[in-house]
């Protein structure tokens, strides 16, 4: 093990060592010691692999200043753990790991009687042998706190009366939703009015709110009759130099009063960082430690600004989940288009629960969206989707939120924008109507929505006139379809069609077939056609007619010239 040079930066190291009182004093006077006890933060950041074990924690250090920390986390910062084991009897021995234990595990088999290995804690009730997802990964067993009614009401064009609060909230928990979370009742005297109004209704869901980790808003909050309280106050160097003030001891001390007393309600508590991606690593966790060590029901990453990428999120989390024995929520912004992913990764490394808003309304241009992240789960999640949430309600809750701020369900909005489901191209078009899973990954039907292949266009295909003329009821042959889908391209060459443009032609061309006389021109079966229009069309038919001939064998050349 090299000594660490405490002027030059690196990794977090995490040691854990035997409670052996002697064990220490053997390493310092080794030849090579790792450094001594009084080099390491506070021990108790981190919980022990089991009730024999003491872990240290060693953070990145500085040439300018040995004791500065960073003051923003990067996103390769890792923990490593060296296991030191005593020996043991072969029935006690982590042999599938280590490969073998007392002495012999490798290159570590020089240090007798002691084993080492690189490694995380693992929850004891977790597999640690299996895939990183599976002992990791929330996918299966996540909750959504909705705080369309919290930071939706922050959205630039949200006023929701408490009608309306009441209507969306009664909607957001027939959906399945676990939490709806509701403005400060200390922002205003109607938000309190608001809060106290939603709390009686006896929605399944639990009613949380959130305030600011101050005692004032604390005591207004827990006499509202809501069901937890989310605590949350800035930990950024732009926060704390530029927002409330405070350092980390203040907010340390804040934090411990706030979440005891509202405990001592009875009620649930989260504690939350805000702006978590800026904010100083060995800060995070060393006040996540904290409260989780009160015993916080969850703690809270807030991506505030829209900053982290998908890495950074799961790096961060993972690295949480090793320290915080409570749940983990997370709060990502979508400043950067991230906000799914962002979520999803979360839930991959060990998240317990995401925010969302419908729509992803919220400040700026908000926060994970409702409807985007059931996209998501329901691709790899679908059997835990679809017993807790009822998808078919997701477009009814959008449209009415959308209308409640005055909004369009944006054109490609996962599930319910109105070409979601839409197939134009043609080699689409046969796919999806032979087999929807070669183009969607995602069934409609689920969420009580239709599929749509879009056959008025210059780019349809003969299967999708074949589809389209097999709904009208009419007979045609292969030939004919593909005969009848030129006539439709050739107007859509023109100017774009309708679907009572194709049907018009499909029918016409339906007609020509039973009474046997060809379609001359489409001008004249389409009266909403202006004059240039039916004049490029017919210049359209004469050049296709003069290809036609050009192309023919000589016998029908002959013909065509003594028809003429």
């Amino acid at each position: 093990m090299t000594r660490m040079n405490q002027d030059y930066p690196s990794p977090f190291l995490v040691f854990v060592f035997p409670k052996n009182p002697t064990l220490p004093r053997k390493l310092a006077n080794s030849p090579s010691p790792p450094l001594t006890r009084r080099s390491f933060i506070d021990p108790s950041l981190f919980h022990p692999i089991d009730t024999r074990t003491d872990v240290l924690v060693l953070p990145p250090l500085s040439a300018a200043a040995p004791k500065h920390r960073p003051s923003s986390l990067a996103s390769s910062t890792t923990f490593t753990c060296f296991i030191m084991c005593p020996s043991c009897e072969p029935e006690q021995s982590n042999g599938a790991a280590n490969g073998s234990s007392n002495g012999s595990s490798g290159t570590n088999g020089s240090h007798a009687g002691m084993t080492g290995i690189q490694s995380r804690h693992v929850n004891q009730q977790r597999n640690p042998y299996a895939p990183v997802g599976d002992f990791l990964s929330n996918l299966n067993n996540f909750k959504i706190i909705e705080s369309t009614l919290r930071e939706g009401e922050q959205f630039a064009n949200a006023f929701f009366d408490t009608a309306k609060k009441i209507e969306i909230a009664k909607a957001l928990d027939d959906f399945g939703v676990d939490y709806i979370e509701l403005t400060s009742p200390a922002a205003s005297e109607q938000s309190r009015a608001d809060c106290e109004a939603i709390c009686k209704l006896g929605l399944k869901a639990k009613i949380l709110t959130h305030i600011r980790c101050h005692m004032d808003d604390a005591r207004i909050a827990v006499e509202t009759g809501v069901d937890g309280v989310d605590v949350v106050i800035g930990t950024s160097s732009f926060l704390m130099e530029h927002s409330h003030g405070k350092d980390m001891t203040y907010i340390t001390n804040a934090a411990i009063e706030v979440i005891n007393f509202v405990k001592s309600k009875g009620i649930e508590v989260r504690f939350s960082s805000e702006d978590s991606f800026r904010s100083n690593l060995v800060d995070l966790l060393s006040i996540y430690s904290t409260v989780d060590k009160i015993g916080v029901n969850r703690v809270g990453i807030a991506d505030t600004v829209g900053c982290a990428s998908p890495r950074q999120v799961y790096d961060l989390v993972k690295t949480l989940r090793g320290v915080v024995s409570c749940d983990i929520e997370t709060h990502f912004h979508n400043d950067t288009g991230c906000a799914i992913s962002n979520a999803f990764c979360a839930l991959e490394a060990g998240a317990t629960h995401i925010d969302t808003s419908v729509l992803g309304i919220g400040e700026r241009n908000g926060i994970t969206p409702l409807g985007g992240l059931m996209a998501r789960m329901i691709v790899g999640s679908k059997e835990y989707v679809l017993s807790k949430y009822k998808l078919h309600k997701l477009k009814e809750i959008e449209e009415l939120v959308a209308e409640a701020v005055q909004v369009n369900i944006p054109f490609n909005n996962p599930i319910t924008g109105f070409c979601a489901f839409t197939h134009k191209a043609g080699i689409h078009a046969k796919a999806i109507l032979n087999n929807p899973s070669t183009y969607e990954i995602i069934d409609p039907a689920l969420f009580g929505i239709t599929r749509y292949v879009h056959f008025a266009s210059r780019l349809t295909g003969w299967n999708a006139i074949k589809s389209r003329v097999s709904q009208l009821n009419i007979d045609m042959t292969d030939e004919q379809c593909k005969q009848c889908t030129a006539k439709i391209k050739l107007l859509a060459d023109i100017r774009p069609i309708a679907i009572d443009d194709a049907d018009s032609i499909i029918h016409a061309f339906h007609r020509s077939i039973v009474a046997g006389k060809p379609i001359e021109s489409l001008g004249s079966l389409l009266p909403n056609m202006t004059a240039e229009e039916k004049s490029a069309l017919a210049d359209m038919e004469n050049r296709g007619r003069e290809l036609d001939m050009a192309d023919a064998p000589p016998a029908k050349k002959a013909k065509a010239e003594i028809a003429a």
